[in-house]
């Protein structure tokens, strides 16, 4: 099975950008997994200046609402999550679902801006 959802952390030095990870998902419940208390997101090194979470097109487009898969950003603290608008919408409910049921780890929380 090919992933959904490709996740890059960057750290950078001056002018330099250094990849520090690349880790794929293939649902969005192994990234809500990964992003959970006792996840990998706690490994995060404290270099790392920003997370792009980027959701790959679908494979097949959406034909009765072409909307559904327009390109589309949005940045939540240092992390930008890129990919079809339904995609970012449906992810960013569910991160606030989790958020409120306190299912996210402290340092992804950290990272959205959401903890000091």
């Amino acid at each position: 099975m090919k992933p959904i959802i490709n996740v890059e952390f960057t750290a950078r030095r001056g002018e330099q950008e250094f990849k520090e990870e690349s880790v794929a998902f293939h649902t969005p419940a192994e990234l809500f997994k990964y992003v959970s208390p006792g996840g990998g997101c706690e490994r995060i090194p404290d270099e790392v200046e920003e997370i792009q979470m980027v959701f790959l097109p679908p494979t097949t487009p959406n034909t009765r609402n072409p909307m559904a898969d327009v390109p589309t950003t949005l940045e939540i603290g240092m992390v930008f999550f890129t990919g079809p608008l339904a995609d970012i919408v449906q992810i960013t409910q569910q991160l606030l679902g989790k958020a409120s049921r306190e299912e996210l780890s402290e340092s992804f929380l950290r990272v959205l801006g959401v903890k000091g």
